[in-house]
Parts: C-alpha cells; structure tokens; sequence
C-alpha cells in the first residue's frame, strides 16, 4: 500500500475500501507511517467528508486496534458524551445523579481539546485526584460508587488515542466522520450499552449550526446501533458559556455548589435532560415526570453530594474539598471585566471566550502544555441579559497579573451589545 495514494484518493473525494483504512491505521500504530501522513489523511477527511459506511469501518477499526471492556448484562450500564463547549462541567454533575438514582457508568473521558475543557483536567485540579486505573480497577469503582471517570489507557482503543491527539494541534476537530469515529469507538469499546450524547450547537461549540448537528447525530446514532449500542442524543445551546464559571478548578466549585442544590438555569436543565434519558434507556426509569422526581430527589436530598465525595476519595482525591472549596487550587489575582456598553447581550464569541482562556493556560496551546488548574473565569451573563457601561462582566482569575489584564480585555469584546431588547434563547433545542 502507498500512503501517498492513499491520501490522494480521499483528497479527490473517493471513498476508501476497509483494507486501504485499515492498513493505513495499523502502519501508522506501527510507526512506519509519519504523523505528517495521517495528518494529510486527517485533512483530506476533513475537507472531502467520508460516507456513512467509511465511518463505521473507521470506528471498527479504532475498537479493534485495543481491548474492549464487557460488564455484567444485569448492569444498567449507560454512558454519555459531549462535543465540547465552554464552560461543560455536565459530566461531573451528571454521573453522581445518575448512579444515585441506580445507573452504572463506565466513563472513559478526554482532556481539552482546542477551545474546549477537559473532564479528566478539571478532576485533576482535585487534589490528589487520580485518572489512569486497570480494566479491573475501573470495574471495582464502578461496582463500589456506581460509576467511574478514568483516562484512556494504553490498550483501549489506542488508534484513536494517538489520532484525537494529532487532530487537536492540525486543525480537523471538526471532522464529523473523525468526531463519530473518535466517540463512539471509546464508548463501545468501553462497554457501555447505551449512551446518551449531549451534541453542543453554537458559537462556543464545535458544530455552529442544526443543519451540521442532525448530521452528525444521524452518524452517531447510525454507527452505534450497527455496532450494537443504543444511542440518543440531545441538541443543545452553546451560544454562551455554560454555566457561570470556566476553568478547571472552578468548574469543581461550581459542581459541588450545583450538588448542594445552587443550580444555574442552563446547567440544571442540560443535566436533568442527559439524566432522564439515562435512566430511560436503562430502564430504570421510562415515564420522563417520574424520572425528573428521581433526579430532584437525589440533589435535594444530597445522595448525589455523597455519591460526588466518595467517587472523589476511591479515586484518590481528597474529598473534603465538597465541604471547603478552598482546598482546591486557587489563582493569585481576581480581575474584573467591565461591560464595554449599555445595553442588551446580544452575541457572546463563546469560542473566543475559551481560545482567550488559553492564555492563562486553562487549556493547551500544544501537545505538551501544562494546564494552571486555578485559572479561568466567572462568566454569569447570558444572551438577553442588559448590562450598563463599566459594569462589572465577570471575573478573571489568573496568575500573572499583566496577562489577566491582558485577557479580561479579550473577554470583554467577546460580548456584542444591542440597544434593543433581546430574547433569551432556549437551552434545550430538540432530541434524536
């Protein structure tokens, strides 16, 4: 097989035989095709699109490059995943709410990715906090606390590992084919049997528009139920930050402050949402009214705060940071953002938002960068809100002064102000 032709046949917009991928994938694992080769594949993918039956033997692939987990079938194992947003801390409210109202969750979860947190940072900023865990000891957190967030190991699904990787840092994370492939192989491979998908539109999301987010879900759900895992997904708002903080250990605090019963309008309805269909699709809970009582229940009453603290303490971290907040890492220096007019928000560059909060290394520039965990922002307004002229936006947290200044000025300008009233968007925009 020659690469090169390879890449020219997907560049000119043909469809790849299963062999041509699949040699492809395994000489590249094998080293003896270069990165800048498969980052040509990447881009011609990226730019020529891939049918739906390329995808699922891309996807097939991946899961077979490693092992692949099994649970025992009387468990309601269910799973879910985000495209990515700012500010998207849903997993760490979620899954303590799930379990407690009787899921098992086997989550297998990223780091950030471009202008997007990720879950495994924002628990790492939890001192003590551990991600990499065997086969075994993944299953025994799952039976002791009813669900578990662990990084990707070694030997599952390492095809998409080294890939997701290069796709960060060479500008084709918004491939649809390589987003259905990278998804959906882990959350096969990691042996959920169902899984509910929170697909993100917006600016702050990598899909901008309804028109992309209903291809994308037809391609998820398509791929997984060929491969033998029920799929539903919710589409929902991401023209503004979720919630009122990003950054790593700031969206802990914001967990734990949400698990306490302090829920902002936007996070509480996503997470209710993904939570009624997990309990839904595993059966556990099939009228949606009933299943929201389950799920109220379990904050209101803190069996989900309990859940949160001992998942934090199996996994190696310090629990007592659910009771003081200041135990996790905090940043030297607390800088407003001033309102650059009066009037109504009317378009927030969430994208920009979180590319800005890269600068005080929230995020990862490169490969190889190393996350502040105490940096980030407190970001409470939303489109529709009315702000006066020098009011205070938000807060940046930061370490280095003159680079906080730096970035409240960005954040600043992420924001478009309109004279007139605007509409409060929905948060929820449909399901699939």
């Amino acid at each position: 097989m020659n690469p090169v032709e390879i890449i020219i046949k997907k560049r000119n917009g043909n469809k790849l035989e299963e062999a041509e991928i699949r040699n492809f994938v395994e000489l590249y694992l094998q080293n003896k095709i270069p990165e800048y080769q498969m980052s040509a594949l990447l881009m011609a993918i990226f730019f020529s699109d891939m049918q739906p039956q390329e995808v699922e033997t891309l996807t097939k692939i991946y899961i077979e490059s490693g092992k692949q987990l099994q649970f025992p079938p009387k468990w309601h194992t269910v799973d879910k995943h985000s495209t990515g947003g700012v500010g998207d801390k849903i997993s760490l409210m979620l899954t303590p709410i799930a379990a407690a109202c009787g899921c098992k969750i086997p989550m297998i979860s990223g780091r950030g990715l471009g202008h997007t947190g990720g879950t495994l940072d924002k628990l790492e900023s939890i001192p003590g906090f551990r991600t990499d865990f065997s086969d075994n000891e993944f299953k025994q957190l799952i039976e002791k606390n009813g669900f578990a967030i662990i990084s990707q190991s070694q030997q599952l699904v390492p095809a998409d590992k080294r890939i997701y990787a290069l796709r960060d840092v060479t500008g084709t994370v918004e491939s649809l084919p390589l987003i259905t492939a990278s998804i959906m192989s882990k959350k096969i491979a990691e042996g959920a049997a169902n899984l509910v998908i929170d697909l993100k539109i917006g600016s702050g999301a990598f899909i901008k528009d309804m028109k992309n987010a209903k291809k994308l879900a037809k391609l998820l759900k398509t791929t997984g139920e060929n491969l033998g895992q029920k799929v539903k997904v919710i589409f929902t708002n991401m023209n503004a930050p979720l919630g009122n903080y990003v950054g790593n250990s700031l969206e802990v605090l914001e967990t734990i402050e949400f698990l306490k019963g302090k829920m902002p309008a936007d996070v509480e309805q996503i997470t209710k949402a993904l939570a009624i269909q997990m309990l839904n699709l595993t059966g556990i809970e099939q009228n949606r009214n009933k299943a929201e009582k389950m799920i109220t229940e379990v904050i209101t009453n803190h069996k989900a705060l309990n859940f949160f603290k001992n998942f934090i303490e199996t996994q190696g971290g310090d629990p007592a940071v659910c009771d003081d907040t200041s135990l996790l890492p905090q940043a030297k220096y607390e800088l407003n953002i001033k309102s650059p007019a009066t009037g109504y928000i009317k378009n927030i560059d969430s994208q920009a938002i979180g590319y800005a909060l890269v600068d005080l290394n929230a995020g990862r520039k490169t490969l190889e960068s190393k996350i502040d965990h105490s940096t980030g922002a407190y970001l409470p307004y939303k489109i529709g809100d009315k702000l006066q002229k020098d009011e205070k936006l938000g807060t940046v947290f930061a370490n280095n002064k003159k680079t906080g200044k730096a970035v409240a000025a960005k954040l600043a300008k992420c924001y478009q102000l309109s004279a007139e009233p605007i509409a409060k968007q929905p948060i929820i925009l449909g399901e699939s």
